[in-house]
């Protein structure tokens, strides 16, 4: 076959500032099989029109979909992972975070920032899954933390966009600790009345699950999104049992009480901020 035809590299990723405007003719093919044209992709919210499906996006995407004109204050841009454990597997983890940074061009697996949407102050954190698969490590915590003081501080209800695949093993115990630091972090919201929303995206596991994303005054979903503590691999190689249709996934985990809604992409920004208006028993905005 000619090398033309041939994608040597793997796992290419442009960060979303370089990417240009969607030339016609680009398609995107869905896991039902379904084939969209990408750029009728992103004028529907990343969602194909054809079967509903919701491609993964990143903290840029629901940026721009949730803050008014895409103006928004990033907080702790710069801020990065140090490696106090020395760790290494198949490779350094100091290796690991200088590929991810060149392949995403991100810090770590959250970004945080303020904005207006539909026209209040609103403080968002949203997780990066290309991001070392939205790991949460020491860094995922203090943004998170840091944002949630400011919440605090200003008054502003803070929504939290969660997409990750659970504790950042390279990190170990640090990791496991930002469980506790996030939750602690909650609860001081939750003292001041301050609004929490909790979005869960595709996927939702691990650790997030064991804290930050299940304890949101309201818990919403996207559609037939991956939410779990261990995937659902892990939980029948360990039950050796054979699994319901749909496990785990939003519509079942909805059913099954741990959710209050599932919500389009298309409809986020308005019901995220409905909700914001009835905890706070204001007007509610058009």
């Amino acid at each position: 076959m000619s090398s033309w035809f041939k994608r040597k590299d793997k796992g290419i990723q442009t960060p979303t500032e370089d990417k240009k405007d969607v030339p016609k003719g680009l398609w995107y093919k869905t896991p039902s099989g379904k084939i969209v044209d990408a750029a009728e992709l992103k004028q529907n919210y990343y969602v194909s029109p054809e079967d509903g499906y919701h491609v993964r996006i990143g903290s840029a995407e629901y940026f721009e979909i949730l803050f008014d004109n895409n103006t928004f204050k990033e907080f702790d841009k710069d801020m990065v992972s140090k490696d106090p454990l020395k760790f290494s597997d198949s490779k350094k983890y100091v290796d690991r975070l200088e590929e991810a940074y060149e392949k995403t061009k991100l810090k770590d697996a959250v970004r945080t920032a303020v904005g207006k949407s539909l026209g209040k102050d609103l403080v968002i954190a949203a997780m990066d899954f290309a991001f070392i698969g939205g790991s949460m490590g020491s860094v995922v915590g203090e943004k998170i933390s840091r944002a949630i003081d400011y919440s605090i501080q200003k008054k502003i209800p803070f929504l939290m966009i969660s997409k990750s695949g659970g504790a950042r093993m390279q990190e170990a115990s640090y990791s496991l600790m930002q469980l506790v630091k996030t939750s602690a972090k909650l609860a001081q919201l939750a003292e001041v009345n301050i609004p929490y929303i909790s979005l869960c995206t595709d996927p939702t596991t691990g650790g997030t699950t064991a804290s930050y994303a299940m304890l949101g005054d309201i818990n919403i979903a996207e559609p037939n999104a991956l939410i779990a503590f261990a995937g659902p691999r892990v939980v029948k190689d360990t039950t050796g049992k054979d699994l319901p249709e749909g496990f785990q996934r939003s519509e079942f985990v909805l059913e099954h009480g741990f959710l209050d809604k599932i919500i389009e992409r298309k409809h986020l920004k308005k019901q995220i901020n409905l909700y914001i208006d009835l905890i706070q028993n204001l007007p509610v905005r058009k």
